[in-house]
């Protein structure tokens, strides 16, 4: 008996530093580079160092596996709207996907840059479309057609303002003005007078300041970082809306090739990196507001009368969007009428029900 229990110790003494190794060699450390077009001045940049790739490690701890993060930030890798191709083609890990500035990509993920005058409110942007992200097999296709998973994050944009270099109190200022706008924003200028012109936030600035248009919309967030105020110093509150722009995403063929762990992990660290940029935003648009009125910024808000013209004068840009891509096989209608169903389930009054008309 005695040299039954010895050998058996024996055995499980080889045994368990066998197991050790065997652990050791599951124990990973993976490379993974975070793109991104905009520099990180700007709070969806600075989700990832701040708060996801923290949270994505700290979900790992205690399982041996660990990521190591790299982060090319501002161009180094992809501009502005080319974040999905770098990530797709494994350029980079993980990114920005900016759905905003890759409309044929991702046609349904714009739902509310179609869709003006919905909610001011950027928590509810972010709680209805991260549903839709998750629930509806049409948006998520978009996605896997790419080779991309929505990890989560939605980047949610602060309600739209009017910045002009010149004072606007009704829409008849605005004709024949050259008014910057991001992606499909630009369809918000139709029957305003204005004249619409392609541009972001790394432009903005100069453009502006050298005669190239007269104004932007712009969300408060983002002008004050960016100084908009200095050579647009006219904010008008038109209440546009607040939107979703883009997301959180991985390249598919190397998550999938993840431990389950380490796949959860980065679910996890997009849900805190969601948190803190909602949190961070809230705090960011009452200061930015301030901030820009003390630096000699006039801000006004636009009458109720100019808000209708201005939502009543537009073109329903949001079922010609849809009857567009309905006409390319893309089932734009059941969204459209799922995003605005949903947002009115969530308390949101548009000024316009746009699925209805």
């Amino acid at each position: 008996m005695n040299r039954l229990l010895t050998a058996a110790l024996a055995a499980l003494g080889l045994a368990l530093p066998l197991l050790g190794n065997a652990a050791q060699a599951r124990a990973e450390t993976v490379n993974a580079t975070v793109v991104a077009g905009h520099p990180p001045v700007f709070r969806w940049v600075k989700m990832f160092p701040e708060a996801f790739e923290p949270a994505v490690n700290a979900a790992l701890e205690g399982t041996g596996n660990s990521f190591a993060f790299t982060d090319q930030f501002g161009g180094s890798i992809a501009g502005v709207g080319e974040e999905l191709e770098a990530v797709e083609e494994g350029l980079a890990e993980i990114g920005t996907i900016q759905a905003l500035f890759d409309p044929a990509k991702l046609a349904l993920q714009n739902v509310t840059y179609y869709t003006p005058f919905v909610t001011a409110d950027p928590n509810l942007i972010v709680k209805v479309v991260d549903k839709l992200h998750r629930d509806d097999e049409r948006m998520t296709a978009a996605y896997t057609q790419n080779n991309i998973v929505y990890l989560g994050g939605p980047i949610a944009i602060d309600d739209y303002l009017l910045m002009t270099n010149f004072p606007v109190k009704s829409l008849d200022d605005l004709k024949g003005r050259k008014i910057a706008a991001p992606g499909a924003a630009i369809n918000w200028l139709s029957g305003t007078g204005a004249v619409g012109v392609a541009g972001n936030l790394t432009t903005y600035y100069n453009e502006i300041k050298t005669g190239v248009y007269d104004g932007v919309l712009v969300f408060a967030s983002a002008a004050l970082p960016g100084k908009l105020y200095e050579v647009a110093p006219y904010i008008t509150k038109v209440g546009l809306g607040a939107q979703f722009a883009g997301a959180i995403g991985a390249n598919k063929d190397w998550y999938d090739g993840l431990p389950a762990d380490m796949q959860a992990a980065l679910k996890k660290g997009a849900d805190a990196a969601s948190q803190w940029y909602l949190t961070a935003l809230t705090a960011a648009v009452d200061n930015a507001l301030t901030k820009m009125g003390e630096a000699g910024a006039t801000i006004a808000d636009a009458s109720p009368e100019m808000r209708a013209a201005w939502a009543s004068g537009m073109d329903n840009v949001a079922l010609n969007w849809a009857n567009k891509l309905e006409g390319d096989g893309i089932p734009a209608k059941g969204l459209l009428s799922a995003y605005m169903d949903a947002m009115r389930a969530a308390g949101a009054t548009p000024l316009r029900d746009w699925d209805k008309e």
